[in-house]
């Protein structure tokens, strides 16, 4: 399938791929929709997440990392990148990955640095979290994947990750599903106090920018990801095996430094890389996302996010919001599929 595919066409395989459940959702079609002018489309009925594959898995060598990912549809199709979060893993997009493989799409989901079967090449490379690196790993793997350019999905630190690339980079990005809307922040911003109540969904940050978080977090690393999955997503009852899956990723043996340097950056209690201060200037700005947009969020989000009426004007493009009914929480993708999916098929449509 070309990249020049007929719309119509495209809709129409895409409502086959997604059945009965995605046909439940309301579809957004205004040009300019705010978020408090959208109603909350109805939650698909997806069956219980933990019975899916990947297959196998495949590496390239894409920048400083040998990236471990996921591949589904035509090769031909148009291109879907997939981004995850912490701590999640590629497994967040495995029932979404089929739907828009049938629907067309080739769809490539990425480990993270510091994630499953990611690897540095070099031992000498620091082990740096920050924000604008790892959207500079996803274009290298586009380079490495020759893909000039492609739908940008995800959430939590993935959803960061395509609202950089979609913000300074709009060239490499044909349009954009971000869950909890624009995330991209700074140093200086990480500086302002929130009120006690919002500090308070923020405790393992302050736990991280401590050595004894440090320590505690390499050796719970399994029961300090499965209570934030039970915080973030308070409604979704995930197996054991299902946690397990992605609890593997958290093996690699630069999982705890990239993720304490997230969280220390963040805070300004950890320097970046200085090859990526103007990229941190120009996303210090707050750049509008141009692309075409969908923005979604679960109404049982257990985890820190904004408002979506905080985000709307910050993206001036074709623009929607969804709120995704029925106890969906931070894991949007894994507990929703049908209803991302659909985001992204709708969204390629604008």
């Amino acid at each position: 399938m070309s990249e020049g595919i007929d719309n119509n066409r495209r809709r129409f395989l895409g409502a086959a791929a997604l059945g009965i459940a995605a046909s439940q959702l309301t579809l957004i079609r205004s040009a300019k929709a705010q978020p408090n002018d959208v109603k909350p489309p109805d939650r698909p009925q997806v069956k219980p997440a933990g019975d899916g594959s990947f297959g196998s898995l495949k590496q390239i060598e894409a920048g400083v990392l040998n990236v471990g990912y996921a591949e589904a549809g035509p090769a031909g199709g148009p291109a879907v990148v997939l981004v995850h979060g912490w701590p999640y893993d590629i497994y967040s997009f495995v029932e979404v990955a089929p739907l828009l493989a049938s629907a067309g799409y080739r769809v490539i989901v990425p480990y993270l640095r510091g994630y499953g079967t990611t690897r540095f090449l070099s031992s000498e490379t620091p082990r740096n979290g920050q924000q604008s690196v790892i959207a500079v790993d996803m274009l290298a793997l586009m380079d490495a994947l020759k893909i000039p350019k492609a739908i940008l999905g995800g959430f939590d630190w993935g959803a960061r990750t395509v609202d950089i690339m979609a913000a300074l980079w709009p060239e490499r990005c044909k349009a954009l599903v971000s869950v909890s809307g624009y995330l991209i922040g700074s140093q200086e911003a990480g500086k302002a106090p929130l009120p006690p109540k919002a500090e308070l969904q923020w405790w393992y940050q302050y736990y991280f920018a401590t050595e004894r978080g440090r320590a505690g977090y390499d050796k719970y690393r399994r029961d300090f990801a499965k209570l934030i999955w039970q915080l973030a997503s308070p409604k979704w009852d995930f197996s054991d095996a299902t946690f397990e899956r992605s609890a593997a990723a958290f093996d690699n043996p630069d999982h705890v430094a990239i993720s304490i340097h997230n969280y220390r950056w963040r805070l300004g209690l950890a320097e970046g890389e200085a090859r990526y201060d103007d990229l941190e200037k120009r996303l210090a700005q707050a750049p509008v996302i141009t692309v075409p947009t969908i923005t979604l969020e679960g109404d049982s989000n257990g985890a820190p996010h904004p408002d979506p009426s905080s985000y709307g004007r910050k993206f001036s493009g074709k623009y929607a919001h969804r709120n995704i009914a029925g106890g969906v929480g931070h894991n949007l993708p894994q507990e929703a599929p049908q209803a991302f999916a659909q985001a992204i098929i709708d969204v390629d449509a604008y």
